[in-house]
């Protein structure tokens, strides 16, 4: 009777994991990502900021910005971030489409981020300076790379949380900045 009381554990973890795979399993069958995170600031207006220009520390911009009445993207990158290496080929495709994208260096090394830009080019009509992760954490940013779609009077429409790639900019990104006014 004691051997048996031994298993227990086991079987309650063996209970924990299958119950794991069956939510997983049923996200994926229902159409969401597992990799897709909710983000309290859809519909919202972004938080107020005021950060430095990447490359030139004595410039600063806030918010405003982002009230041009166009949509634009705020893409969250760093230079430790294999991810945002594979995806900033596809970002210098969009900006040469003429998309608007704004870049959020975060928590990075400022002359690394200089130099990464100045070798592999720039998709940024500007890129902005977050060396404390300060206004990515108002954004809620979990890490890079992270871009957001926002509507011309600065109220955010969607986030992707990982590399933006064709397959996303197509299927979930377009439809949204088509509806708001973008250009492509």
């Amino acid at each position: 009777m004691r051997h048996r009381l031994l298993f227990i554990p086991l079987i309650l973890f063996l209970l924990l994991v299958v119950a794991f795979i069956v939510q997983l399993t049923r996200n994926i069958y229902n159409g969401e990502e597992p990799t897709m995170l909710e983000s309290a600031l859809i519909g919202k207006s972004i938080p107020i900021f005021k950060l430095e220009l990447l490359n030139q520390p004595e410039k600063t911009y806030n918010q405003t910005i982002l009230h041009n009445g166009k949509p634009i993207l705020l893409n969250v990158w760093a230079t430790w971030c294999p991810t945002c290496w594979a995806e900033h080929e596809y970002l210098n495709t969009l900006a040469a489409k003429g998309i608007r994208i704004i870049g959020l260096n975060y928590k990075d090394d400022r002359t690394k981020a200089v130099a990464w830009l100045n070798n592999l080019g720039t998709p940024y009509i500007l890129s902005l300076y977050d060396g404390d992760g300060m206004f990515g954490l108002d954004l809620g940013v979990y890490g890079a790379p992270e871009t957001f779609l926002i509507d011309g009077q600065g109220v955010i429409l969607y986030r992707h949380a990982g590399a933006m790639n064709k397959r996303v900019w197509e299927q979930k990104v377009l439809p949204l900045y088509k509806k708001y006014g973008g250009d492509s």
